[in-house]
């Protein structure tokens, strides 16, 4: 689920604090850093190809990946063309237990409107498993979202926020094929990028275990403005060993 208090994007939500002007101080008080300004492992330069400038180096030019349940890809939301699907995800009980955006097309438009106006920092994507749209995602800079004063950050760690849409596509694996796929995107489009982080709420034990299965390590518990999460991470410098 998306942090309640810390939604990416450019709006920082009330109680999350000021947002930190990016250009001015790219990485919040207490952050880890390297002399070089990247983390250990981290390549110099942004994906060929990537817009110039672009937070997430590209994500609508992203290759499609292969997976066990067939052919995946993020594909960046279209408001006027999603809203009614995403409307309709976000009123099934199992999601808004944990994501809180069920009620009316104009919530969860509210919500998708704070990222697509923003600055790229976060992009919601619909995930097409062999062409049909089936779960979503919201890829983000957690070095640049307000997590960051939560935990050690790097620059260019990049986030993953994910729900499965129909009831028929949960509780047979599926979250662990797509969380492993959208890690590996991330990693093979994100050159500067050497982590993948989660934060799910520690309740939703399903999403943990999701988590763990697509290889990424459970970190520390964290406690964030309206949940108490587990801090997920998945390494670059690991991938050889999945």
């Amino acid at each position: 689920m998306p942090p309640r208090a810390a939604h990416p994007g450019t709006a920082t939500p009330p109680g999350a604090g000021p947002r930190t002007d990016p250009a001015a101080e790219p990485y919040p008080p207490g952050q880890r850093r390297t002399g070089s300004g990247e983390p250990p492992g981290a390549a110099s330069d942004a994906a060929p190809g990537a817009p110039p400038g672009d937070p997430l180096d590209g994500i609508a030019g992203w290759a499609p990946a292969t997976t066990p349940a067939g052919r995946f890809r993020l594909v960046p939301v279209r408001l006027d063309h999603d809203l009614s699907l995403l409307t309709r995800w976000m009123n099934e009980p199992a999601v808004a237990a944990f994501w809180e955006l069920a009620g009316p097309p104009s919530v969860t438009a509210a919500h998708l409107r704070a990222q697509l106006d923003g600055d790229g920092r976060s992009v919601p994507c619909l995930g097409v498993l062999g062409g049909t749209p089936m779960s979503y995602f919201e890829i983000y800079r957690a070095d640049l979202d307000p997590l960051a004063r939560h935990y050690p950050a790097w620059p260019h760690d990049t986030g993953v926020h994910l729900l499965i849409g129909g009831g028929a596509d949960r509780g047979r694996g599926l979250g662990t094929t797509l969380l492993r796929a959208v890690a590996d995107l991330v990693l093979d489009h994100r050159p500067r990028c050497t982590r993948v982080l989660a934060e799910p709420d520690l309740r939703n034990t399903p999403s943990v275990a999701a988590f763990l299965g697509a290889g990424f390590r459970f970190d520390a518990e964290v406690d964030l403005p309206d949940k108490r999460a587990a801090l997920m991470i998945r390494e670059r410098a690991l991938s050889h060993l999945l």
